[in-house]
């Protein structure tokens, strides 16, 4: 008779552990997915991302006077893309990014962190060191 009666709590709890399982991943909020590759060679980035809400980032080695070829691809949300050194320069700061293509200069050699932001975005973001 014991072991009918732990049947019976099993038969009775877990139907509702999996409708609470289903409750709470129903409410939670997806942030989406991001994709951020670098090339072997440290000149290249590539983030991809597909309705994504959080913040990222990666680095790249630059050299006084380099240049970055920053492409923006961007379906819908809003992207935000910040270029800091570490040493504290800051080349770029830009919200709510269009489509379209543009160069930042480094005004020194740093480690520069690339951070960006979205926001319900779907799109890509390409940065390439193309030198001086």
């Amino acid at each position: 008779m014991l072991f009918r009666k732990q049947n019976g709590i099993i038969f009775i709890f877990l139907p509702l552990l999996i409708a609470i399982a289903i409750v709470f991943s129903a409410c939670s909020t997806s942030k989406g997915s991001i994709v951020i590759r670098e090339n072997p060679n440290g000149t290249q980035v590539t983030m991809d991302f597909k309705e994504w809400s959080s913040n990222s980032k990666c680095e790249l080695s630059l050299k006084k006077g380099d240049v970055l070829q920053i492409e923006v691809f961007r379906e819908h949300g809003e992207i935000a893309l910040v270029v800091k050194g570490k040493n504290g320069s800051e080349p770029y700061t830009g919200n709510n990014l269009k489509p379209g293509l543009f160069t930042v200069t480094v005004s020194e050699t740093d480690r520069y962190e690339i951070r960006i932001t979205g926001k319900g975005a779907t799109g890509k973001v390409f940065v390439k060191n193309v030198g001086k």
